[in-house]
């Protein structure tokens, strides 16, 4: 038994090494993504490591089943930009990391709503000016404002937890509600309930095709105006566009976007000294009021270590069992 892992970063290497060692089992460790030109660097291995991020290579399953990979196993929740019928349909089994950390990404949106709604960004510019003067950047409370959860799985209800911890009232739309949360009525019925009362929209949900641009013109014109918008969820919820024209209205007062919904041409690449060709993300960092981090809402030591042995110890019970409990269902 081996296996191969793709986009590995050198913080994730020690975890590889380990566990590695630890069950004597070989795991060759490529830092370059899993491309139709590097296809063929999986021949010979029972496993495929990855990031779910970026596009993989139309016919990489069908490959697989002709060298034998026997699992795909990412190191992250989304399976949206992958081919899951292929994989069905060629026997390879795919498997994910379900709960890294849900509480890293949760303080990390929480995190970054605080500095929107106490305009640290602005008088940091401010300060680099020398204007040392406070009016009119007044600030808001956590207990004087709703929060709306978008999606209640175990990244929004720690997101709960500590939104209830600063006294703010919230209240939550999921299309699968949790029973407990449900016993305590935290629940609105629809999306559009939800955007009429809350001072803050979080998104922690995954995104599906139906999913696409759920927040846009439409959505906008039903929120509060000088709503808040934070989304560490999937880019592709948020229609940029839209968005934009909704912070210079002023309906939106501030957005945290550690996901943008052409992301894998920009995030985690180093630019420096090249162009920006996205004029909608230009525009984005060119506003005030718009903080911008290049999906690192998950990225703390632990959630780093649990996703690269979680996703090791899933190829590996796939690869002697035929199956884990990380697999991803395939309708």
């Amino acid at each position: 038994m081996k296996f191969i892992a793709f986009n590995v970063r050198q913080d994730e290497q020690p975890y590889f090494e380990n566990w590695s060692r630890q069950n004597q089992i070989e795991v060759k460790l490529v830092a370059d993504a899993l491309t139709a030109a590097s296809l063929k660097q999986v021949d010979g291995y029972d496993g495929v490591l990855a990031l779910q991020t970026g596009s993989y290579p139309a016919a990489m399953f069908e490959h697989f089943k002709r060298c034998g990979v026997k699992v795909f196993a990412i190191r992250n929740v989304g399976t949206d930009n992958i081919d899951l019928a292929a994989a069905k349909a060629n026997g390879v089994l795919v498997t994910n990391v379900p709960a890294y950390s849900p509480n890293a990404i949760a303080e990390f949106s929480v995190t970054q709503l605080m500095q929107l709604v106490r305009n640290t960004t602005i008088f940091r510019q401010k300060i680099a000016e020398q204007d040392f003067r406070w009016a009119p950047h007044v600030g808001k409370e956590l207990r004087s404002l709703t929060v709306g959860v978008i999606g209640t799985g175990r990244i929004g209800r720690a997101a709960i937890d500590i939104y209830r911890g600063f006294g703010a009232k919230v209240i939550a739309y999921d299309l699968y509600p949790n029973p407990q949360l449900q016993a305590e009525g935290i629940y609105v019925d629809s999306y559009d309930e939800l955007f009429a009362q809350a001072d803050v929209i979080t998104l922690h949900m995954p995104a599906t095709a139906t999913d696409r641009h759920l927040i846009g013109e439409k959505a906008f014109a039903k929120m509060k105006a000088g709503v808040y918008l934070i989304n560490t969820a999937r880019g592709t919820l948020i229609d940029t566009k839209a968005l934009l024209a909704a912070l210079k209205s002023g309906k939106v007062a501030g957005a945290a976007l550690d996901t943008y919904e052409n992301e894998s041409a920009l995030f985690n690449h180093d630019l420096r000294g090249q162009k920006i060709k996205d004029p909608l993300f230009k525009e984005l960092m060119q506003q005030q009021n718009v903080l911008i981090t290049p999906h690192i809402a998950f990225y703390t030591t632990t959630a780093v270590e649990n996703m690269v042995l979680i996703s090791l110890n899933s190829a590996k019970s796939v690869c002697e069992k035929g199956t884990a409990d990380t697999v991803v269902k395939i309708r």
